[in-house]
């Protein structure tokens, strides 16, 4: 991991070749992650693209006290993700849609998608609870509020808030983190 920490300083010191190299090491991870939220491959490059830029322009920011530089750049995606699907560009997007989009929807709600599996997530996940592996999929997969999530799943906003932090906490056990 040494050469790792070392990649990463020289990213915060505004290395090209490192944001090269970060970048080819996590784009298709990101990318995946962001495009379970939005569905679409286009979108989520775009995402991704400003994700890194993001990173670049913030990596002053990112601690390795607080966790792992791939945890803090998927918070970026994520929170990226989830702000554009608030946006009224999506929303507009949203008006005309084909069958194909909502049969994609039905089909990927009933379980994780394969692309949650492109960060290596899936395999973990699956090895929790099913009150833990819904949660999760809400929230991180599918980009859902803590709130929006209470509602899907009938259950109240507090509960959805502790089983969120004991399930992570799981998870946390699982990676040794």
């Amino acid at each position: 991991m040494k050469d790792q920490s070392e990649l990463i300083l020289q990213f915060q010191q505004k290395d090209v070749k490192a944001y090269e190299k970060l970048y080819n090491l996590y784009c298709d991870s990101i990318s995946g992650v962001v495009n379970n939220i939005v569905k679409n491959d286009d979108v989520a490059q775009e995402i991704t693209q400003d994700v890194f830029i993001k990173a670049w322009n913030k990596g002053d920011t990112y601690s390795p006290q607080k966790g792992r530089f791939f945890t803090w750049l998927l918070n970026i995606a994520r929170n990226a993700a989830i702000d554009y699907t608030r946006s009224k560009k999506f929303k507009q997007s949203k008006q005309n849609l084909n069958a194909d989009f909502f049969v994609d929807i039905l089909e990927s709600s009933s379980s994780l998608d394969s692309e949650t599996n492109t960060i290596g997530l899936k395999e973990f996940v699956t090895k929790l609870g099913e009150t833990c592996k819904s949660v999760i999929e809400l929230l991180y997969f599918k980009g859902f509020t803590q709130k929006e999530a209470s509602e899907e799943l009938n259950i109240p906003l507090g509960t959805i808030k502790t089983r969120n932090r004991s399930c992570i906490g799981e998870l946390r056990t699982m990676l040794g983190v």
